[in-house]
């Protein structure tokens, strides 16, 4: 597929001025123009926050069957009773278990995705921002990493054969499976980038944990590109998007001390999102746009945009098939390459 034609370099769009004038300037517009009817979502990290947000979102549009994905039965249950209070569409709410810290728990869930009779939409919005340095017992992986990126590549991975037999119960329409990312991709500096292999030395000590989670976010990015790839637009639409900066989460206190704590808590007032408009930009991604002008891509301020500079560079380019190969050998246990290459249309 062609690079599409940016309106803004990568080094412009990713840039902390860049970042800044659009919290400035830009307020997200809900989305109104699509009528979800008959339709089936499926939202992983949909108990708090964005991913509240975005199923709150899908629900007023009409949508009328939505899977929460969430590690907390307690926490999913009382999302339900608030998206009940607010939406009065009779919608069918179920709540799965999916933990991202375990590898069983995500094959589980995807296994689970083959009974619905269709997914039109799957938004996975998980994203934690660890303050203190854990390894994954059963993986072995740093658990930024493990969360932010593993785990939700592999599922995205695993439920493509799902979406590909629901198709035709979706009249022909290809599932869009959009990722939450963020602009912090383009903000960190990678130190590891040089490592082969690249993911064993993400999973050393780390100093500065904002990093990691900088760093899982474009790992995600490069994933998102190259799972596309591979996969038609009109077989599985892939796509991810930045919420922007929303009030009260980690990446709210990340540009905090981005700036070193020297922003006024009233200029981040200013510039953050609440959880309700910072989800607009999500739920966009899922919404709109066309199916091959979004596959692959990234989508900041409802537009596909160029995503971090590094994916574009030539060192890029030796990074992404290298992230691939080493992200393919970690799924061999589920035998994920294959289902890639059955994909093919």
């Amino acid at each position: 597929t062609m690079t599409p034609k940016f309106d803004v370099t990568a080094e412009k769009e990713g840039g902390i001025l860049g970042f800044l004038s659009r919290q400035w300037n830009f307020v997200p517009e809900a989305v109104t123009d699509v009528d979800l009817a008959g339709k089936t979502a499926v939202i992983v990290g949909a108990n708090c926050g964005i991913g509240l947000e975005v199923a709150r979102q899908f629900l007023s549009l009409g949508l009328s069957t939505l899977i929460i994905g969430a590690r907390s039965e307690e926490k999913a249950t009382a999302a339900i009773a608030d998206l009940k209070r607010t939406c009065e569409n009779g919608a069918s709410i179920q709540t799965w278990p999916i933990d991202l810290a375990s590898y069983d728990s995500v094959v589980a869930f995807s296994r689970r995705a083959e009974n619905l009779d269709r997914m039109d939409y799957v938004v996975l919005n998980a994203g934690m921002c660890a303050t203190t340095f854990r390894i994954n017992k059963s993986t072995g992986h740093e658990e930024t990493i493990q969360t932010n990126y593993l785990s939700l590549a592999l599922l995205a991975a695993l439920l493509l054969p799902a979406a590909q037999a629901k198709r035709g119960a979706q009249g022909g329409v290809p599932t869009r499976i959009t990722f939450t990312s963020s602009d912090v991709a383009s903000w960190t500096s990678f130190k590891e980038k040089s490592h082969v292999p690249l993911l064993p030395a993400l999973d050393r000590e780390a100093d500065n944990l904002t990093d990691r989670m900088m760093v899982s976010k474009l790992l995600g990015q490069f994933y998102v590109a190259e799972l596309a790839k591979r996969i038609p637009s009109s077989v599985v639409t892939i796509n991810c998007a930045t919420p922007g900066m929303v009030h009260g989460t980690e990446f709210n206190r990340e540009v905090d001390k981005t700036f070193g704590g020297r922003l006024e808590k009233p200029v981040l007032r200013r510039l953050g999102y609440t959880a309700e408009v910072g989800a607009r930009n999500i739920t966009d991604a899922a919404l709109h746009h066309e199916n091959d002008a979004t596959h692959g891509q990234y989508l900041s301020a409802q537009k596909v945009k160029p995503m971090a500079p590094i994916v574009y560079s030539e060192e890029g380019g030796r990074i992404s098939p290298q992230l691939w190969r080493e992200t393919m050998a970690e799924f061999a246990f589920a035998n994920v390459e294959h289902i890639i290459n059955s994909m093919s249309g």
